[in-house]
């Protein structure tokens, strides 16, 4: 009791003294004769509570493309072409993508080649280092977090049924706890369920929402979230979209509509777009994010359901194919089940046994 007292003394002490972004990740450790279990935010949580979601979500990606990549590495005895045709078929297979996968395997003969390798096993870490730089991104998250202002606007876009709603309230849910105010936006106007559903995620979080009636104009909902945000001291406006107009021009319209009322009202502010994709549909994910970079400038993507498909490979083929940064990976349906994106713990959660 007196060393979960201490340590919950300190992580609340760091939670007033760090920065929220550094303050999200600090965490306090002990080991007791039973388990090994942090305080997190104020909770008591054992590790595997905090690092086994992501390996939970990533379980069927996991046993369709790692399984088999292991079962490679062990049922060859050398490497050689036929060695190498197969994991390109096994990461194919996955959604990883033509393109990416003879990219990944180019590099890995590379590899091969350089320290004169012959025993799979032997490149079974390499192909983990490949996997994580393929995800790395190149953009500077430091300097993007200096460019954040105070009220930091934050677009969410995708087409209907990738989980939009449930991804920004699971946002706010995240920043709120982080200690950052939120206020939530309906500009979605075309459907009154997603003035509703936005509404019922307002009220779960406890976060403020404006909205407007069926058929308002969203940038009119936008301009009354700014004034509401200013006068409410508001760290983060979460601004829900049209999932999806009747033609490309019209969504493009709409979108730059909306970047022109944060402009003007919002002096200086970094705007942030998140599209929101659904891994389970493959390929199709790559399309939508061609498309929608066609009408307006992505700064990230949210990835959501990872944990209802096998074809996780998807994540490898966006990043190399479009260079888009993953910022956030849906883990599960419940509300704390978003985490944000980092190469290196996804690709250590695909390995790991």
């Amino acid at each position: 009791m007196i060393n979960d007292a201490i340590f919950m003394f300190m992580d609340s002490l760091l939670f007033f003294l760090l920065p929220p972004s550094a303050s999200l990740y600090f965490f306090y450790f002990l080991v007791s004769s039973d388990c090994c279990f942090a305080f997190y935010k104020g909770e008591r949580k054992t590790l595997f509570e905090i690092f086994g979601k992501l390996k939970d979500s990533l379980k069927k990606t996991k046993d369709s493309m790692m399984n088999k990549i292991e079962s490679a590495f062990k049922r060859f005895s050398k490497i050689d072409e036929e060695f190498f045709n197969e994991l390109e078929e096994i990461l194919i297979f996955a959604d990883v993508g033509v393109a990416t996968t003879e990219k990944i395997c180019q590099n890995l003969k590379d590899v091969v080649k350089k320290n004169k390798l012959t025993d799979p096993k032997e490149i079974k870490d390499n192909l983990r280092e490949i996997l994580a730089k393929t995800l790395s991104s190149n953009d500077e998250t430091e300097n993007e977090q200096n460019k954040i202002t105070s009220p930091h606007a934050v677009l969410v876009v995708g087409v209907n049924g990738v989980g939009k709603t449930t991804t920004i309230g699971k946002l706010a849910n995240m920043y709120k706890k982080d200690g950052r105010k939120v206020l939530l936006t309906a500009a979605d106007t075309f459907r009154a369920a997603a003035i509703d559903q936005l509404e019922i995620w307002a009220n779960r979080t406890g976060v403020s929402i404006v909205k407007q009636k069926e058929g308002a104009d969203p940038a009119a909902v936008l301009y009354d979230s700014i004034n509401a945000a200013k006068s409410r001291k508001v760290d983060i406006i979460l601004c829900d979209t049209a999932g999806r107009l009747h033609n490309k021009k019209n969504l493009m319209d709409e979108l730059a509509k909306l970047n022109r009322v944060i402009n003007k009202n919002l002096e200086n502010s970094y705007i942030e777009t998140l599209l929101v994709i659904d891994a389970t549909t493959g390929q199709n994910a790559v399309s939508q994010v061609k498309e929608f970079k066609d009408v307006t400038n992505i700064t990230g993507l949210v990835l959501t359901k990872l944990d209802g498909t096998a074809k996780g490979g998807i994540v490898f083929a966006i990043k190399n194919e479009l260079n888009v940064p993953i910022k956030y990976i849906g883990t599960g349906e419940g509300i704390d089940d978003i985490e944000p994106f980092n190469a290196k713990e996804f690709v250590d959660a695909l390995f790991e046994d």
